[in-house]
């Protein structure tokens, strides 16, 4: 009988091996990814509603710390740290590179006017720059099929953002603050799937937003008046970054890019775009025409071909 999902290892001979994973797990597996993409794609509307009372880098400041006072109750599971001081600094670097460098240099972007959805664009391109520097940097293959899949998911999530009739990325500084938060997240996902490290997703985010909050909180300080409307809605939107982003999106991808390639987890960003294209348009009234309806399959349709797992992979079934 065909298994849905499986256990894929690496074997000391240089061999996949595939085992059966349990129903449950099945389940769990493929809901990782849409509860993923909803709450990642909500995350820019959010802000930028968040970012109508607060500076950016306070708001992140504030964003960082009420993370680390939620996390530390989830030690009771005892989840394992990392061992050595070489292994705390690769995951400190990991949470500079996310916390510390993609997340501010978004803000800044959303800040100076670039809209929720050209942000988004802009980081869909990760998977492309991911493929190109996979090879060198996480020591994978990205095939011809791959290449095709992602460039496709490209295209629809530019046809997406084409479509709606309410971006205006105008801001060049802004542009530039965005393709800079590109780069950073994509160095952060291949260096996180190289390190391979042993560690537990709530242990590692523990790290992170502690480096995020050491290294955004000076800056906040001396470069803002870190003036904040302690307002209904921007409660609202702190506590929707804090839990769905923050601590649930950002656990379930490091747990993603550890279970699966680095590329192929990339390519399911292609998605975002059109999601947060929807979230913009129930939560603020932005709409999207049918072009933008027709780009999202398109992209959903790029994801597929570039995850689908190829004829070539050498897998034995034991």
């Amino acid at each position: 009988m065909p298994l849905r999902v499986t256990d894929i290892r690496e074997q000391p001979d240089g061999l996949l091996v595939q085992r059966p994973v349990p129903p449950r797990a099945n389940l769990v597996l493929l809901l990782i990814p849409a509860v993923f993409l909803l709450l990642w794609s909500g995350g820019y509307a959010v802000a930028k509603v968040g970012l109508r009372h607060a500076d950016p880098l306070t708001f992140l400041a504030l964003r960082y710390a009420s993370a680390l006072l939620l996390l530390p109750a989830a030690v009771i599971f005892w989840p394992p740290f990392p061992r050595t001081a070489h292994e705390w600094g690769q995951v400190a670097l990991i949470g500079l590179l996310i916390q510390g460098s993609y997340f501010v240099l978004s803000y800044l972007a959303l800040s100076c006017g670039v809209s929720a959805g050209a942000v988004a664009l802009i980081v869909s391109m990760q998977p492309v720059l991911v493929g190109l520097l996979a090879p060198s940097i996480a020591a994978e293959t990205v095939n011809a099929r791959r290449w095709l899949g992602l460039l496709i998911g490209l295209a629809g999530a530019a046809l997406v953002i084409y479509g709606r009739s309410r971006i205006e990325a105008t801001s060049v500084l802004g542009l530039a603050l965005a393709i800079g938060a590109l780069g950073f997240m994509s160095l952060a996902t291949l260096l996180e799937k190289r390190f391979a490290l042993a560690v537990h997703p709530i242990s590692s985010n523990l790290v992170q937003y502690t480096a995020g909050l050491a290294f955004v909180f000076p800056l906040a300080w001396s470069m803002e008046p870190m003036h904040v409307e302690w307002t209904p809605e921007f409660l609202l939107a702190l506590a929707y970054l804090v839990i769905g982003n923050s601590i649930i999106a950002i656990t379930l991808l490091l747990a993603m890019i550890r279970a699966g390639e680095a590329s192929r987890v990339s390519a399911l960003l292609f998605l975002v775009p059109p999601m947060a294209a929807l979230i913009a348009w129930v939560l603020v009234g932005e709409k999207m025409p049918a072009l933008a309806w027709v780009g999202m399959l398109i992209a959903a349709a790029g994801v597929a071909l570039a995850a689908m797992p190829g004829k070539s992979d050498r897998l034995r079934t034991t």
